[in-house]
């Protein structure tokens, strides 16, 4: 029997108290519209940024800020935002955490300036980092077995085509309203959403001592020192990140803060074990639970190689090949179609075949993206039928790698730590974003001075597809371990 199939075995012991919420599946439905409305703000910005620079008439390294802002406060928030989703109760969370991204989205929608824009930027991310987590928590607390994998593959599905109908919606839109203020709709559109979001989650989700996670078992009290140290730790490896992506190369002397950071935080987080207190979270979910430790790792090595695809293949399509920003989004918009189809497909399987869903699906996702690194270098007016197609073959596969990479990462972790958890996972999907973006735009830009844009754009790709080997080598060895 895999560990797999053991942790469901047990489950049936360890929550016998648990009875499914008839509410379950609307509860998702909320909770994966709020998560797909956060997590589109990542990229759906990046087709706006001339438009915002014309309109506002300020520089590219400020304009930088409005896109890496938001992603900046969102990855250094969202174990805090998990940890207190936990502790405090989800559903009072996610109001909290929707509240702010509601006021924060239309502020940048009426900002009358770039200073403006960038400091509700950084409020737009720390309110999605809130709320973010709360979706990984809810799912551990209302579903078991078999329909807790088809729930992740939902959230995988929402991860994914959030991810690549960003810069879609953002130039249609934009291409709808005008350059001059349509990108100012791409944030004031969160703000309908938004409060007919919060009667849904005041109406539908339950605290967390619904579906037998107990409410003697939360514990209020917040590790504040272990969140600062968290949070400083992942701003080093974050910061110089994104500053690298606007040509700046002096923040990368912040990367030698992140080791003493990262093991302060661990230390202080035993310490707080020892003396009784509940952790921002339990370090020793890494050692205790290998299929953690293993799944963290495949999907930080996973975004790495997956999300900087998307940024490069945009500038290049725009910048090397003369395309708008709307049909550059269309012809990217494939991988989306395939990662649609496969992700709720491959969140039923998980439950059968384990880790072999990830095998294959990372399999096929180099495939897709060895045939876009060939294709990539074919004349402009044939990109719609070699390189589209290519994409396609990398949705598919990619679809079938987030939701169950979360579900079987998560499936040891008992629901009252779910939140913290998921949290901790999603953020080193965000670390994973930035050192992909960052690694493959200098590879690009490196290429470029010295070859034609075609063949920078083949050698990003290419850099993409040895990371996502080693995301399969590490794949490979948590199947080995029977995680």
């Amino acid at each position: 029997m895999s560990s797999h199939e053991q942790v469901d075995a047990q489950s049936g012991t360890v929550d016998a108290t648990y009875e499914p919420d008839p509410r379950r599946w609307r509860v998702l439905a909320v909770s994966l519209v709020i998560g797909f409305m956060s997590l589109l703000d990542v990229t759906i910005v990046n087709v706006a940024v001339p438009s915002i620079r014309a309109g506002l008439g300020t520089s590219a390294a400020t304009i930088q800020w409005v896109v890496s802002g938001y992603a900046l406060a969102f990855g250094m928030t969202l174990v805090a935002g998990g940890r207190l989703g936990d502790a405090h109760g989800r559903r009072r969370m996610m109001m909290v955490g929707l509240v702010g991204f509601v006021a924060s989205s239309l502020a940048v929608g009426l900002a009358p300036s770039a200073t403006a824009i960038v400091l509700a930027r950084l409020a737009q991310g720390a309110s999605a980092g809130l709320l973010t987590p709360q979706n990984s928590g809810l799912i551990q607390q209302l579903f078991r077995g078999e329909e807790r994998g088809r729930a992740f593959g939902l959230f995988g599905f929402t991860v994914a085509v959030a991810s690549a109908a960003g810069p879609l919606i953002g130039g249609t839109l934009i291409g709808l309203l005008g350059e001059d203020d349509g990108w100012r709709s791409l944030f004031l559109i969160n703000v309908p959403i938004g409060l007919v979001a919060l009667v849904l989650i005041h109406r539908l989700v339950p605290d967390n001592d619904a579906g037998g996670a107990g409410a003697a078992e939360k514990d209020p009290r917040v590790d504040l020192p272990g969140a600062a140290l968290l949070g400083l730790a992942v701003l080093a490896v974050l910061y110089p990140l994104i500053s690298l992506e606007g040509g700046a190369g002096l923040p990368l002397l912040l990367l030698l803060a992140f080791p003493p950071l990262a093991w302060g935080f661990v230390r202080w987080e035993v310490r707080t074990i020892a003396l009784g207190r509940p952790p921002l979270l339990d370090v020793s979910l890494l050692r205790g639970l290998p299929g953690y430790a293993n799944g963290l790792l495949v999907g930080t090595l996973y975004f790495t190689g997956f999300t900087g695809i998307f940024l490069v293949l945009s500038v290049h399509l725009q910048e090397g090949e003369g395309f708008s920003p709307l049909s550059s989004a269309l012809l990217l918009t494939p991988f989306a179609v395939g990662a649609a189809t496969t992700s709720p497909l491959a969140g039923r399987l998980v439950g059968r075949i384990g880790r072999r869903v990830t095998l294959v699906a990372l399999s096929v996702m180099m495939t897709g993206t060895a045939l876009a690194a060939w294709l990539v270098t074919s004349p402009s007016d044939t990109l719609w039928w070699t390189l589209a197609p290519a994409m396609l073959l990398a949705g598919i596969g990619g679809g079938g790698v987030i939701s169950p990479n979360f579900t079987l990462t998560l499936a040891e972790v008992p629901p009252r730590m779910g939140g913290a958890a998921g949290g901790a996972l999603q953020t080193g999907q965000r670390i994973g974003s930035a050192l992909g973006a960052a690694l493959l735009m200098t590879v690009y830009q490196a290429v470029a001075a010295v070859a034609s844009a075609p063949v920078a754009a083949r050698a990003a790709l290419l850099t993409a597809l040895a990371v996502l080997s080693v995301a399969l080598a590490a794949a490979v060895r948590s199947w080995r371990s029977g995680d």
